[in-house]
C-alpha cells in the first residue's frame, strides 16, 4: 500500500506557471479542485486560464507578521503590478529558502526600502462564510529583481494576457465545450479553462485588460515610470474629541475607522496599514486597532472585498 502511494505521488505532474498580472488573476472567482488526495487545484480566471502556479511580479508594498491561533507567525504582504495588487501569505508551510527571504525582506520594508520581487507562488481562492471570494498566493520562490529584469517579465506578460485575449475571444462562437472547442483547434492548454470560464463569468469586458497592458508596456519600455516606493498612507482629519486620549474608547476608534474608510474609499477600499496608520496618530495603539477593525467586520459594518482592504456594509 505505501508503494502503491509513493508510486502515485511520483507520478504527479508540476503544473506550468503562467506569467500573470495582477487584474486577471485577482477578478477570478472559481475554482477547480481535483478528486483525488494528490491532485492540483485550479484557479479559473475570466480570460480562461487555468491556473495552478503562476510568475508574478513587482513592488513589494507590504509584507508583515501575524500572530496565528496555533501559535505559529504568518507572513502576509502585497505586491502591486501595474493592473493591481497580489496578495500572498509566507507560514510554515513555505520552504526554507523562502521563508528566510521573507525574514530579510520584512524589515527593508518596514523602513521604507522600495523591493521589487519576482515570484513564482501557489494560487488560492477561498470564500468566507459571508460569500466574499478572495484570491492568494502561496510563494514557492522569489527573489529581487531590478527594473531591467522587470520590464523583461512585463512584456512577457503582456504578450501571454493578449495571447490569451485573443484566444477567448476567437472562442465567443464556438460552441463552449471541450469537443466543440477541440474541433476548431483552439489551444489545448486553453480550453478545458475557457468552458469553465464561459460556463461560470459569462459575458465579460476586455477593455481594462487592454489599459493594464498599454500601460505596463509603457513602463516596460521607460515611457513611463514605475511605481518605486509604496503609496504614502494618507492621514485623515477628524474631529478632536475622537477619542484619541482615551485608549480603551473603542466606539470612539470604530466610528473613526469608519470615518476613514467613508472618506478615503475610491471604489476599492481603503488597505489596512492606512487604517492602522491612521488610528496611530490618534493614539490608538496597533493591537487595539487591529481587534476594532476585526470587530467592525464581524458585527458586519465593513467588509473584505479583497484580502488587506476594506470597505463599509452599504
Amino acid at each position: 500500500m505505501g508503494g502503491a502511494m509513493m508510486q502515485s505521488s511520483r507520478s504527479i505532474k508540476r503544473q506550468s506557471a503562467w506569467h500573470m498580472l495582477a487584474s486577471e488573476f485577482g477578478e477570478s472567482t472559481l475554482n477547480e479542485k481535483g478528486s483525488g488526495e494528490f491532485d492540483p487545484s485550479f484557479v479559473i480566471t475570466k480570460l480562461g486560464s487555468k491556473v495552478n502556479r503562476v510568475i508574478v511580479a513587482g513592488l513589494l508594498e507590504r509584507l508583515e507578521p501575524r500572530d496565528t491561533a496555533n501559535g505559529s507567525v504568518l507572513y502576509q504582504g502585497q505586491i502591486r503590478d501595474p493592473s493591481g495588487v497580489h496578495y500572498f501569505s509566507v507560514g510554515d508551510y513555505a520552504s526554507d529558502s523562502m521563508r528566510e527571504l521573507t525574514l530579510q525582506l520584512s524589515p527593508k520594508v518596514e523602513g521604507g526600502e522600495p523591493i521589487l520581487l519576482l515570484m513564482v507562488a501557489k494560487t488560492r481562492l477561498f470564500q468566507t462564510e459571508e460569500g466574499a471570494i478572495y484570491t492568494s498566493l502561496r510563494p514557492e520562490e522569489a527573489c529581487e529583481i531590478d527594473s531591467n529584469r522587470y520590464a523583461t517579465w512585463l512584456t512577457k506578460t503582456c504578450q501571454d494576457t493578449l495571447e490569451r485575449m485573443k484566444i477567448f475571444t476567437d472562442s465567443l462562437d464556438i460552441e463552449p465545450t471541450i469537443e466543440a472547442l477541440t474541433k476548431e483547434n483552439v489551444a489545448s492548454h486553453m480550453i478545458e479553462g475557457l468552458v469553465s470560464s464561459r460556463n461560470h463569468y459569462g459575458e465579460i469586458d476586455l477593455e481594462h485588460y487592454n489599459l493594464n497592458i498599454m500601460q505596463a508596456l509603457d513602463i516596460a519600455e521607460g515611457k513611463i515610470e514605475a511605481a518605486s516606493a509604496p503609496p504614502q498612507q494618507q492621514i485623515v482629519s477628524v474631529s478632536e474629541d475622537d477619542g484619541g486620549d482615551n485608549p480603551d474608547g473603542s466606539d470612539e476608534l470604530g466610528d473613526i475607522l469608519l470615518d476613514i474608510i467613508k472618506k478615503l474609499d475610491q471604489g476599492e477600499g481603503v488597505d489596512f496599514e492606512t487604517l492602522i496608520t491612521n488610528a496611530s496618530a490618534r493614539g490608538f495603539s496597533r493591537s487595539i486597532a487591529e481587534e476594532k477593525i476585526e470587530s467592525l467586520s464581524d458585527e458586519g459594518s465593513i467588509h473584505e472585498p479583497a484580502f488587506g482592504w476594506f470597505r463599509i456594509v452599504s
